[in-house]
């Protein structure tokens, strides 16, 4: 079944996976890519989602934004697919990357120095392939490069926009905490934080190098990553009038996450689960909305 544009959308959404190489920590990861395309879409089915969109159709004409999407500690790309799926249809080009040993298959470094080291290196890896190796170089704007990043992908999002990590003493086997370096990523020119994990950046002057545009967007009930993470992101930045805060009455931490089919809505999968009342596809309306107005004027 073809499904047709809405009036608002300029584009269709096109979809490619395509798997990537870290030479750095010599593993490969999957690459969920969602970017502007004239062929129409068709109702597809990926994995246990039913989602529109023009499977590995070209890429439209012109010249694009970029946004990387960094998900949360065991999570997955498919979890963020409808934001992916707006930005597309609105003219950006949009890839989630599966980082690897801390997603849903497979998540053993969570918890782990390695894995905050490792994570910026992924979001850096994926940006130097968009550029440098892909199809979709030629019609990328370089100067036009932002981040989404929720709970730990919050965390991925200040360290490569120039955060300063100290790790848990749980997360090394001596016990001890260590102040970790993270190469900064100048390239990426406006973060977006959903409920953002900002522990790690609780020492004076972690954040006094991130000076960019930030939208952080935080949950009322959020159990997870209460307000004190927002706080560190407000304090810590060399300029909060750079951020703007905005806080979701009866949200949850994983109200951010793509509406779930109903077969997978269950008290026991708590991704799945909101405060009780919140609507969360209403929700997404307004937050992808809310998205796409604030990377329009951070450029």
């Amino acid at each position: 079944m073809q499904i047709k544009k809405d009036e608002r959308q300029s584009f269709y959404a096109g979809c490619q996976f395509v798997d990537i190489e870290d030479q750095e920590n010599e593993h490969v990861f999957p690459l969920l890519i969602m970017y502007p395309t004239y062929k129409e879409e068709t109702v597809e089915k990926i994995g246990p989602y039913t989602i529109s969109v023009a499977q590995d159709a070209p890429l439209s004409d012109g010249l694009f934004p970029l946004v990387i999407i960094s998900h949360g500690d065991g999570s997955t790309p498919f979890a963020y697919r409808t934001i992916a799926q707006f930005l597309a249809r609105h003219g950006f080009i949009v890839g989630i990357p599966q980082h690897p040993f801390n997603n849903r298959e497979n998540n053993t470094l969570s918890g782990t120095i390695g894995n905050l080291k490792n994570r910026p290196t992924h979001i850096r890896t994926v940006i130097d392939w968009f550029l440098k190796e892909s199809s979709f170089s030629p019609s990328i704007k370089s100067n036009n490069i932002s981040l989404i990043g929720h709970s730990m992908g919050g965390y991925t999002a200040l360290a490569v926009a120039g955060g300063v990590p100290t790790s848990f003493p749980s997360e090394s086997p001596d016990q001890k905490p260590y102040c970790l370096s993270v190469d900064h990523d100048k390239r990426v020119q406006s973060l977006i934080l959903l409920a953002p994990a900002t522990g790690w950046f609780r020492e004076r002057g972690a954040l006094e190098d991130v000076n960019i545009p930030i939208l952080m967007i935080t949950g009322e009930k959020d159990t997870i990553t209460s307000y004190f993470h927002g706080e560190f992101v407000l304090n810590g930045v060399s300029d909060a009038e750079r951020v703007q805060h905005i806080v979701i009455e009866n949200g949850g931490h994983f109200s951010f996450l793509s509406p779930f089919p109903d077969f997978m809505k269950s008290p026991t999968f708590l991704p799945s689960q909101d405060p009780e009342g919140f609507n969360r596809k209403e929700f997404h309306e307004d937050l992808q909305n809310t998205i796409l107005d604030f990377l329009l004027r951070s450029f």
